[in-house]
């Protein structure tokens, strides 16, 4: 395993490569409560300030919990090829359709009808700290 101290470019584009990879994350919102609130969620999005970007329902747990308190904690993991992910911030919550269009996907995003859903919001997440592992192969 290996682990460095990354900056700026550099470590927006490893949070991008392992996130948009592995893709499948553990969002954890709520962080004062016990036992924590972690729900599965899709990466969408990298963009190009490093900001991770889901789409959630308005409806959900997380969104109002999100909206009481920013703060959110994201944990990837890909056990196969032993890379793992943590990564802290905030997160804040968009109904902004250019956005929603590009980031809706029919095929994967079983969980709305629709573009025009009333319920489909999408989550941007800006990451504070990041550490990340990964087996280097020989």
């Amino acid at each position: 395993m290996s682990t460095k101290d990354l900056c700026d470019n550099e470590a927006k584009a490893k949070l991008r490569d392992l996130a948009e990879d592995i893709k499948f994350t553990m969002m954890v919102t709520a962080l004062d409560l016990k036992p924590l609130n972690a729900i599965p969620m899709t990466t969408k999005k990298v963009d190009e300030q490093g900001n991770i970007w889901f789409l959630s329902a308005a409806d959900s747990d997380h969104n109002k919990h999100i909206e009481n308190d920013e703060r959110v904690q994201l944990i990837y993991s890909d056990p196969s090829d032993m890379r793992y992910l943590s990564v802290y911030g905030e997160a804040v919550i968009t109904k902004n359709r250019k956005i929603l269009a590009e980031l809706y996907d029919k095929k994967s995003d079983v969980w709305f009808d629709g573009l025009e859903d009333p319920r489909l919001t999408a989550i941007q997440f800006y990451p504070r700290e990041a550490y990340y592992w990964e087996y280097e192969k020989q």
